[in-house]
C-alpha cells in the first residue's frame, strides 16, 4: 500500500465520525488539500482493493479491512508523537509533521517494541487515544471548554486543533494536558471566557474554547 493510500484511509476514518452515511468527496478533498477529481481517482482505487465502499450521493465509507488499516496507521502516528515528546524532548507543537513521516514504517516488531518502551501509553501528547495492538480505542470522557459555564472547572485532556500555531498559543497561556482550568466568567454575547490556570487569569475567544477538551471536576 502506498503512503498516499494510507493517508486517504486515515482521512476517511477521521471524517466518518461526522458523516454517518458516508464521507462526501469534497470533504475528503478539503481534508487532504487536493482536488475532488484526485479524490475520485483514489476512492476508485481503494474500492477496487475492497478497503472502502462508495455510493453516489452518499460518499465513502471504510470497509472492515480499511478501517483496521487506518487504525494501525493512527496507532503508529500517536506512538511516534509520544516517543518524540517523552524521549527526544520535542515540544507538542513540533511532532505532528515528523510523525506523519514515521507512521508509514511497516515493521510491526518495531512498533510493538516502541509501545513497550513507552510503557503502553493510552493517549498521545495531544490527548488523543492511542489504539492498542488489537485496534481497540478507549474513549476519553471529555467536553469542549466552550460548553462549560461560569464557576465550572475541569482538567485539560486534549485538543481539537493540533496545529503548531494553536499549540503555541496554549503554551503562552500555560495550558497543557493535566492542567486544571477554572471558568471565572463567560460572556453571553460572544462566548469568550475569563479563565484561571494555576495563579494566572486571562481571556480566550470562543474559537479557542471550541478547541480545548476538558474532563469535568467537581468544585
Amino acid at each position: 500500500m502506498t503512503l498516499s493510500e494510507e493517508n486517504y484511509l486515515k482521512a476517511v476514518y477521521n471524517l466518518q465520525k461526522h458523516y454517518k452515511k458516508g464521507v462526501p468527496t469534497n470533504a475528503i478533498a478539503e481534508e487532504m488539500a487536493t482536488k475532488a477529481s484526485s479524490v475520485s481517482d483514489m476512492i476508485k482505487r481503494l474500492a477496487e482493493k475492497k478497503l472502502l465502499f462508495y455510493k453516489k450521493y452518499q460518499g465513502a465509507k471504510l470497509s472492515e479491512s480499511g478501517e483496521a488499516h487506518a487504525i494501525k496507521v493512527i496507532r503508529k502516528h500517536r506512538l511516534w508523537e509520544t516517543f518524540l515528546v517523552e524521549k527526544l524532548n520535542f515540544s507538542w507543537d513540533e511532532v505532528h509533521d515528523i510523525a506523519e513521516q514515521l507512521e508509514h514504517i511497516e515493521s510491526e516488531k518495531l512498533i510493538k517494541e516502541l509501545d513497550k518502551l513507552l510503557g503502553y501509553p493510552k493517549v498521545d501528547p495531544h490527548g488523543d487515544p492511542i489504539p492498542d495492538e488489537q485496534g481497540n480505542v478507549i474513549a476519553v470522557e471529555k467536553r469542549l471548554l466552550s460548553e462549560f459555564n461560569k464557576g465550572e472547572q475541569g482538567i485539560c485532556v486534549g485538543v481539537n486543533d493540533s496545529s503548531s500555531s494553536f499549540l503555541q498559543y496554549l503554551d503562552k497561556h500555560q495550558i497543557s494536558l493535566g492542567k486544571i482550568i477554572v471558568v471565572k466568567d463567560k460572556e453571553e454575547f460572544d462566548g469568550s471566557m475569563q479563565l484561571q490556570v494555576s495563579e494566572k487569569q486571562f481571556s480566550i475567544s470562543q474559537l479557542a474554547a471550541n478547541n480545548i477538551y476538558l474532563k469535568s471536576l467537581k468544585e
